[in-house]
């Protein structure tokens, strides 16, 4: 008789193949088609809206944080562990066409990102302290309603408040683990690690959205520049990488070195599932951070969900693949190796102390920025359940579970983390779905320019 460790098991293994894959992308291509492929019709816009405002000052409507804090908060989740290790995962089981369905999951995914943030501004609130929360579990309350409405949000809101547990474990585990090599002892990372998350989360929302608007992107730039660094080096060996990846998208890819070959089925299955995993547009987290930004309509600041998702998959996620396959990487080493590979790339021109460090400093800082979002994301789920109060404890729970993961606590924990996220990402993609009207009204409303939202006309 199949245990209850081997049956969650192949439950996870279950939900996380087709079916979710077909939820995740299929959901995002009806609101692609629904949203008449406005991700594209609008895409000069939309980057205008977005990368050539970065730096403005100019803050219209209501809000708790400004746009791009709460992008960057948003993006602390998302910019983590899977655009170095995921990526090469990927690219390590399903060949360099891999990084080509990652684009495209990262095209479909701008719909779902771009809906769920509008949903989330449209339908936010006020908590007792004044401050702006939201996310799938009021639009699920709100805009869903009735007996439906209520348990979807009830379902998304606990499944994701203990889902953040493990999650914030796992990362925690891995930070440790990287800095191990250095000579650093597994108490000593939880203890500093715990101790540094705590600073910044136990300042709220407003003083995450100030560490993350300098955070993030400092440690992106920084990993973005040595990843460039290594294709400078390889320069000639750019034009054949990309032929690869577009080649390798279409047809069987055979095994070269380490590198054991892999079918169109294997390619699109790594593709898909690392590039939603990637960029997460449909799991409901996102307009959690969003939710809290000034802004004179939902759309606005929906558009820079789509910014998350070009920074995330189309700049990080590309570059890192790049580098893996024109370092070599992909083919020198096994599939087994494959965490190892963007530390083979690095080391490849930095040499092995210099490439080691830099990897490892990358991943404590992409995760502590991770943890940090990922407290914050589920103290406003226990909030929505029980009230502020027990908001406060959960958010100590979360950073206690920061040093019991540093020590390979909470592993008993582990293998329910993908469960509880497939419940998390069903009820918001069922929102989404259901919702498709509201967001094409809010979505013509913003870009026909009427703006009746903004004057409270909207209905």
């Amino acid at each position: 008789m199949m245990g209850f460790n081997e049956l969650i098991s192949a439950l996870s293994n279950w939900l996380w193949g087709w079916p979710m894959r077909i939820l995740l992308f299929g959901g995002g291509v009806w609101l692609t088609v629904s949203l008449g492929f406005f991700q594209f019709k609008y895409c000069g816009r939309i980057l205008r809206e977005t990368f050539g405002k970065i730096f403005s000052s100019k803050r219209d409507g209501e809000g708790t944080i400004s746009p791009f804090q709460a992008t960057t908060a948003a993006l602390a989740s998302t910019v983590g562990a899977a655009n170095i290790i995921g990526v090469s995962v990927a690219v390590a089981f399903g060949g360099p066409g891999a990084i080509f369905w990652m684009w495209v999951v990262a095209a479909i995914g701008c719909a779902s990102k771009f809906s769920e943030i509008a949903l989330g501004v449209h339908y936010r609130e006020k908590n007792a302290r004044g401050e702006f929360v939201g996310g799938p579990m009021y639009y699920l309350k709100k805009g869903v309603g009735g007996r439906i409405g209520r348990w979807l949000s009830l379902t998304f809101s606990f499944c994701l408040m203990l889902e953040i547990i493990p999650s914030i474990a796992t990362q925690s585990l891995s930070v440790v683990r990287s800095v191990n090599e250095l000579g650093v002892s597994s108490i000593a990372a939880g203890t500093v690690l715990a101790v540094l998350v705590g600073l910044v989360v136990f300042g709220g929302i407003t003083r995450i959205g100030k560490v993350a608007e300098i955070m993030v992107p400092a440690m992106a730039v920084c990993f973005i520049i040595g990843a460039l660094m290594v294709l400078a080096v390889n320069l000639s060996e750019i034009p054949e990488a990309l032929s690869l990846i577009f080649r390798s998208a279409f047809t069987p890819t055979a095994s070269i070195g380490g590198f054991g070959g892999a079918g169109i089925i294997a390619t699109l299955r790594w593709g898909i599932a690392r590039g939603t995993y990637s960029n997460e547009a449909g799991m409901g987290t996102a307009p959690i951070a969003h939710s809290t930004a000034v802004t004179d309509h939902p759309c606005r600041q929906a558009c820079w969900g789509i910014f998350e998702i070009v920074a995330d998959t189309m700049i990080i996620c590309t570059v890192t693949g790049l580098a893996i396959i024109v370092s070599g990487a992909w083919t020198a080493l096994p599939a087994k190796d494959a965490a190892t590979m963007p530390l083979y790339a690095f080391s490849s021109v930095f040499g092995d102390k210099i490439g080691s460090t830099a990897i490892s400093i990358s991943l404590t800082l992409f995760v502590i920025s991770t943890i940090i979002t990922l407290v914050y994301y589920g103290e406003k789920q226990a909030e929505f359940l029980f009230g502020y109060r027990f908001s406060l404890f959960m958010r100590t729970v979360y950073v206690a579970a920061i040093f019991w993961g540093a020590l390979g606590g909470l592993s008993s924990l582990f293998y329910v983390l993908d469960i509880l996220l497939a419940m998390v990402i069903i009820p918001n993609m069922i929102g989404l779905l259901t919702l498709t009207p509201e967001i094409k009204k809010l979505k013509n409303d913003y870009f026909s320019g009427s703006m009746r939202w903004r004057e409270g006309e909207f209905s």
